[in-house]
């Protein structure tokens, strides 16, 4: 509420709340002269705890901080009394709700930090999925005509055998190793250490054995004595071997040990020749066609992770950099409008004179510009307002 000196006019802004009890006192610092203020009514009776009564409450005039007529008082003018309120200390009021800095941040550095990570994940995740499915199907696809191609060997070779077979009557199965135009046909190379063989079905005695090979220890042999070797690997070979019964074509993986001693697989394929009791056999290593797709394979997954290395690290540098903009723009924006806010707080309590600066070129200068008019207008009014006293 505002307070009049009666002596010399001098007008004082006083907090009714600050009133100890149903009055204060002050002395004027104009003219000496003893000041006694009452505590309004509705003042009172809101002090005084709950009551059946109604409250008044007060009018515009008594709560407003507008000063009508008379000199204008600034922090200077107050009284050191309790009853009088400080207008240097007066707080502005405070919101409960985010501040512009933080709104910010979640606008322009949360929101789009999330946006930029999960669409970098999307992106490393369909990366990723793409060189799989690539490299995959490229793996089945050579794998699958490569067994072709070693069933279309084996049969060419059956073919040549039969028609050798055939043209030759004479040749004995024990003299297939030894007749060196046979054993060209019969032993030919697949791939790259693979080979063709021919060997016959079992007879009386159940014995499958093997008439014409790369290695001439298995010349002969009974092809179950293998089992030794192999070991747990020979049923997988057994059963592609043995699986021409019948007159069909076996084909399938299997373990095979090398010279040295190292088990690798292999893909055989066996044709019986038409009208005999023999059948060609075609196997290799399958990763001797397999091999370059297997490189291709890893130094797919070489780029792509090295893809997804760089991929994150600009996610990172941009967040980064995102982040550092957003905070210094926020802090000088937000100091900025905060000067601002209390230089309008203090001008709304009376004090005039200080300086704003507004060498903005934005939004912020032009309001700097529109409160520094307002204050020059008010100084203006108060300044007509004494004249005319």
């Amino acid at each position: 509420m505002i307070v009049i000196c009666e002596e010399c006019g001098k007008k004082y802004r006083i907090d009714p709340a600050k009133i100890k009890g149903r009055a204060a006192s002050f002395t004027c610092r104009a003219c000496n002269h003893l000041i006694v203020v009452s505590k309004p009514e509705a003042a009172v009776a809101e002090s005084a705890g709950p009551s059946n009564a109604p409250r008044a409450r007060p009018s515009l005039e008594s709560v407003t901080t507008t000063i009508e007529d008379g000199p204008a008082t600034d922090g200077s003018d107050a009284p050191a009394l309790p009853a009088v309120e400080d207008t240097a200390s007066r707080g502005r009021r405070r919101t409960g709700g985010l501040g512009l800095r933080t709104k910010m941040l979640l606008l322009f550095l949360l929101i789009p930090m999330v946006l930029m990570a999960g669409a970098g994940l999307l992106y490393l995740w369909q990366l990723q999925t793409t060189t799989d499915l690539l490299t995959g199907e490229s793996t089945k696809i050579v794998e699958r005509l490569a067994e072709e191609k070693i069933a279309d060997i084996s049969s060419a070779v059956a073919m040549q055998c039969k028609l050798f077979l055939l043209s030759h009557p004479e040749l004995e199965k024990e003299d297939f190793s030894q007749d060196t135009g046979f054993k060209s046909i019969a032993v030919q190379k697949v791939g790259l250490t693979g080979y063709t063989a021919l060997y016959q079905l079992p007879g009386s005695d159940n014995v499958w054995r093997t008439w014409a090979h790369i290695n001439p220890k298995i010349i002969a042999i009974d092809m179950s004595t293998l089992q030794g070797p192999l070991g747990n690997n020979f049923p997988g070979f057994w059963r592609i071997f043995a699986g021409v019964k019948g007159g069909r074509k076996s084909q399938g993986y299997y373990t095979w040990q090398d010279e040295d001693g190292t088990f690798r697989e292999k893909f055989m394929v066996c044709t019986p020749i038409a009208g005999t009791r023999f059948v060609i056999a075609a196997t290799t290593y399958l990763d001797e066609f397999t091999g370059p797709v297997k490189m291709m394979k890893a130094a797919a997954k070489a780029l792509t992770d090295r893809a997804k290395l760089i991929t994150v690290a600009i996610l990172g540098v941009t967040l980064l950099l995102v982040g550092l903009v957003v905070s210094i723009y926020g802090h000088r924006l937000t100091g900025k409008i905060k000067s601002l806010t209390e230089v309008a707080d203090r001008i709304s309590v009376g004090e005039l004179g200080m300086e704003i600066e507004a060498d903005a070129k934005d939004e912020i200068g032009e309001l700097a510009e529109a409160i520094a008019r307002m204050q020059d207008s008010i100084r203006l009014s108060i300044e007509r307002l004494r004249r005319r006293r």
